[in-house]
């Protein structure tokens, strides 16, 4: 019995996996802040090894200066931009970069030395090598996204911005709950109700937020319709359609922007019911209950945030505050429906 116990379950792999989780979310944060301050399209070039060391002398500078001078967005937005200037978007996205690479070492290192020594349980090999894959998936999506913008484009394109950051929070979500089974091992009891449904619901309408959330970052739709609750004086966006059902759904600044509003909405109503039901119930664990009630706060809290940034045009420290609590209100969700699933 003791033998199969150690096999199950091993808390020196979970903190290793909380660890990860919390170099995801500041590459999450970081992202937020290159895509805030226009900088992710300074570094033209994809160089997965030899980019890991940045400009050198003056004249790598003026020959990386030089790549950007060559896209759309310094010919149509930043001309004129000096070298100063250029060197500060450019230490963002590199930073950005960066991070993912310390990201995917953090990751495969620890990953042998525990594997080496048989202290992963035999449950999560599959999984950890489906999430090392995604992670190394991830840099080259971020690659897809940022050459969208480098030839007809002056900033990314929504969709692909939708899909990298969207793999991000989920390699979170899913750190998160892989990290939990580890420390806790098998559930052997199952809680047979409907509460595993519900915190599935919830999670599940938090990330679809989060995806609508990149298509208005993407479109730069926070910067418009800057009133709350209605649109430039209107219970609707004039501009709502696009040429087409697709550019209405992805390119659609006022369409984005209503459709992150309704949305959230209905985030708060849900977030709010289950919680106040989780906490009335006699089924639940006491710990169960402060999952379900923290991760409606922090949903209520975020609908507030959401509205303020918006109303403030989506100023830098609240643009990136509104990213990180999403990401803290996805990660109470995860461990909310980890935890209804054991007595």
């Amino acid at each position: 019995m003791t033998s199969f116990l150690r096999s199950d379950r091993s808390q020196a792999v979970a903190i290793w996996l909380f660890a990860v989780a919390a170099l995801v979310l500041a590459m999450v944060v970081v992202g937020g802040a290159t895509r805030l301050t226009d900088s992710g399209l300074s570094i033209t070039e994809w160089r997965p090894v030899t980019g890991a060391v940045p400009p050198l002398s003056e004249a790598d500078w003026r020959q990386e200066f030089a790549e950007y001078q060559r896209i759309p967005q310094y010919q149509q937005v930043n001309r004129g931009m000096s070298l100063g200037e250029f060197k500060e978007i450019y230490w963002w996205e590199w930073g950005h970069r960066l991070l993912g690479r310390i990201v995917g070492l953090a990751f495969f290192v620890p990953f042998l030395a525990f594997a080496i020594r048989r202290q992963i349980p035999s449950r999560l090999y599959i999984r950890l090598a489906v999430l090392f894959v995604l992670g190394g998936l991830q840099g080259a999506i971020g690659w897809w996204m940022v050459a969208s913008g480098l030839s007809e484009r002056v900033s990314v394109a929504p969709e692909r911005l939708m899909v990298h950051l969207g793999l991000a929070f989920a390699l979170l979500g899913a750190l998160v709950w892989t990290a939990l089974d580890a420390w806790a091992g098998w559930a052997r009891q199952t809680l047979p109700s409907p509460w595993g449904r519900r915190a599935l619901l919830l999670m599940g309408l938090i990330f679809f937020q989060i995806l609508l959330g990149a298509l208005v970052a993407g479109n730069d739709a926070g910067f418009v319709y800057n009133d709350f609750p209605l649109f430039a004086g209107k219970l609707w966006p004039e501009d709502y359609l696009g040429d087409g059902l697709w550019a209405t759904l992805a390119h659609s600044q006022g369409a984005v922007q209503a459709h992150h509003r309704i949305v959230a909405y209905v985030l708060t109503v849900v977030a709010v019911l289950i919680g106040w039901s989780a906490w009335r119930s006699r089924y639940l664990a006491r710990e169960s209950k402060l999952l379900a009630l923290a991760t409606a706060g922090v949903v209520v809290a975020q609908a507030l945030l959401g509205i303020a940034t918006l109303m403030a045009r989506v100023p830098i420290g609240l643009g990136i505050a509104h990213q990180l609590l999403a990401a803290v209100a996805l990660c109470l969700s995860v461990a909310f429906a980890w935890r209804v699933r054991r007595i």
